[in-house]
C-alpha cells in the first residue's frame, strides 16, 4: 500500500511522487487579480435564493487541474486568454457566480446579483509541472500557491463565490486552480460547471448540461415539518478528551490506496460476520458502505476512544434522484443531504466490521424524499448546523469526473483537492487511470496515525 505522509506545518513524504513534491521548493509569482464579467447582460440588482441545503456547507473548496501542454512559448499566454474568454461566456449561463454573497432579510445566505464578475489571476511558477508531485496527495503548503485566496478576507461574505488562477510552468504545462464556495454547488454541480466551461473553451455552441438555476424547488414546507430526529446536528460530549490529543501532537496527513483486490477484501471482510441484529451471517455491501465502516471503526480504535464515547459518522448522499419528483437535470445547487450513524466506541470495537458497515447501509437507506424534506424543514425551524464534535465526516469524490475537464489541451494529467477542510474529514478519491482504486485521505494526531497505519496494514 502506497502511503504519503504530510505534517500540518510542512510536508514529510514517505514514498512515491509525494517525496519529490516535498523536496521541491515551489515559488509562484501572481499577477494582479482581475474580474471576469459575463460576456452578455445578466440579471442584476436582485437576490438569488440559496436553499437550506446550501446553507449548511458554506465552505471554500479548493481544487487544482494540471495540464501537460508541452508547447511552451507564446501559446501559454493563449491558455490564460482562452480560459478567461470562455469563463466570461459560461458565466452568462452561471451568472450567480459573478455575484457576491450576502445576507437575506430572513438572515440566510444569499447571492447579491451584482454581475461584477469572477476573480481571475494569472501566475508563473519557477519549476516544471513534473516537480509538483502527485496531486492525489493534498499538500496545502505547495498546492495552495496554485489557488487564489482574497488577501485579508476574514469570512465568506468577503470572499467571491469563485476564483480562478492559471499558473504557467517552465515546461509549458499549466495548472488551473479553483476556489469555489460549497454553498454554490455540490461536487456534481461543480463538475457540471467545470465541464461546461471546458466545452465552451473548446468552441461548443451549446452546453451539454445547461444549469437549472431555480433553487426554490427545495424551499421548506409551510409550516416546516421535521419528521425525523436528525441526529446529524447532535452535539456529542468528548468524554475521551481527544481535544487534548490533537492539541499535544502534530497532525499528520496520510493517503492510503485501496486497489481493486484490496477493496474486494474489504467487502468480504464487511460481509463475513453477523452484525448482531439477527440478520443472515453474510450481507452484501457496496464498496462505499464496506470501506466507510472499516475506516470508521479503525479511526475509533486508533484514537483510543473510551468504550462509552459516542461517535458519529456523517456522510452525504446524492438526493437528486431520491427526491420526488427528482431534481431537474443540471440542478445548480446542493442536491446532497447529510445522513448519520451513531454508536459508542465499545459497540463498534466489540463487533466485526459488518456491524459498522451495516450501520452505514442503514443510514444510506434512511435517505428518502421525506427524510430530505424533513432535513430542509429542520434547518428552517432551528437554523442548526451539523456538529462535528466527536464526529467523522466522510466525503466521497470517487464518482466525480475530474479527469474530463478538457479545455482544449487534453484531459488533465493530474487533478485533485488542495487540502482537507477539517480534521474530522476523510476523503475518498478515485485513483489510477481506470479509476478503479480509491485513495483514502485523512489527518490524525501522530500516535493515532501510527495506530491507524497498523490497522490498514492488516487489510
Amino acid at each position: 500500500m502506497q502511503v504519503v505522509e504530510m505534517k500540518e506545518n510542512g510536508v514529510a513524504a514517505a514514498a512515491g511522487a509525494g517525496e519529490k513534491a516535498a523536496q521541491t521548493h515551489l515559488t509562484v509569482k501572481r499577477g494582479e487579480p482581475t474580474l471576469v464579467k459575463p460576456a452578455e447582460p445578466t440579471p442584476t440588482g436582485e437576490q438569488y435564493y440559496l436553499s437550506n441545503l446550501d446553507q449548511n456547507i458554506a465552505v471554500i473548496v479548493q481544487t487544482v487541474y494540471c495540464y501537460k501542454d508541452g508547447s511552451g512559448g507564446d501559446k501559454q499566454d493563449d491558455v490564460a486568454a482562452a480560459l478567461r474568454d470562455a469563463l466570461a461566456r459560461v458565466l452568462v449561463h452561471y451568472h450567480p457566480l459573478a455575484g457576491r454573497l450576502g445576507i437575506s432579510p430572513e438572515m440566510k445566505l444569499t447571492v447579491e446579483l451584482t454581475g461584477e464578475g469572477a476573480v481571475f489571476v494569472e501566475a508563473d511558477a519557477d519549476v516544471d509541472l513534473a516537480d509538483v508531485g502527485d496531486l492525489t496527495k493534498p499538500d496545502p503548503a505547495a498546492l495552495g500557491q496554485l489557488v487564489f485566496s482574497v488577501p485579508g478576507a476574514k469570512h465568506i461574505l468577503e470572499m467571491p463565490p469563485m476564483t480562478a488562477q492559471v499558473t504557467r510552468f517552465r515546461c509549458g504545462g499549466f495548472a488551473l486552480g479553483l476556489a469555489m464556495n460549497h454553498c454554490m454547488f455540490d461536487g456534481i454541480g461543480a463538475m457540471e460547471f467545470v465541464n461546461s466551461w471546458a466545452e465552451t473553451a473548446r468552441g461548443a455552441a451549446h452546453l451539454t448540461v445547461p444549469p437549472f438555476l431555480d433553487r426554490t424547488v427545495l424551499k421548506a414546507r409551510d409550516p416546516p415539518a421535521h419528521t425525523f430526529p436528525h441526529h446529524e446536528f447532535a452535539e456529542i460530549p468528548d468524554v475521551s478528551d481527544t481535544a487534548a490529543l490533537y492539541a499535544s501532537q502534530d497532525l499528520l496527513y496520510r493517503s492510503f490506496c485501496f486497489d481493486p483486490d484490496r477493496l474486494e477484501r474489504v467487502r468480504s471482510l464487511a460481509g463475513a460476520g453477523d452484525d448482531g441484529d439477527g440478520d443472515l451471517p453474510r450481507r452484501r455491501f457496496t464498496t462505499f458502505e464496506a470501506l466507510s465502516g472499516l475506516v470508521w471503526r479503525a479511526r475509533t480504535k486508533a484514537l483510543g476512544l473510551a468504550p462509552d464515547q459516542r461517535t458519529k459518522l456523517l456522510f452525504a448522499v446524492d438526493g437528486r434522484r431520491r427526491f420526488s419528483p427528482p431534481l431537474p437535470r443540471g440542478y445548480f445547487g446542493n442536491g446532497i443531504v447529510l445522513t448519520n450513524a451513531i454508536a459508542t466506541a465499545g459497540e463498534l470495537l466489540s463487533a466485526p466490521v459488518s456491524r459498522a458497515a451495516g450501520m452505514v447501509q442503514e443510514a444510506v437507506r434512511m435517505v428518502t424524499d421525506e427524510y430530505m424534506r424533513s432535513a430542509v424543514d429542520y434547518f428552517e425551524a432551528t437554523r442548526a448546523r451539523p456538529s462535528l464534535a466527536s464526529t467523522l465526516l466522510i466525503t466521497t469524490w470517487s464518482r466525480l469526473e475530474f479527469h474530463g475537464a478538457d479545455f482544449g489541451w487534453g484531459e488533465p494529467v493530474m487533478s485533485g483537492p488542495v487540502t482537507l477542510p477539517e480534521k474530522e474529514v476523510i476523503l475518498f478519491l478515485a485513483h489510477g487511470k481506470e479509476r478503479k482504486s480509491i485513495n483514502v485521505l485523512l489527518g490524525l494526531p501522530a500516535t493515532a496515525m501510527d495506530a491507524f497505519q497498523e490497522l490498514m496494514d492488516e487489510i
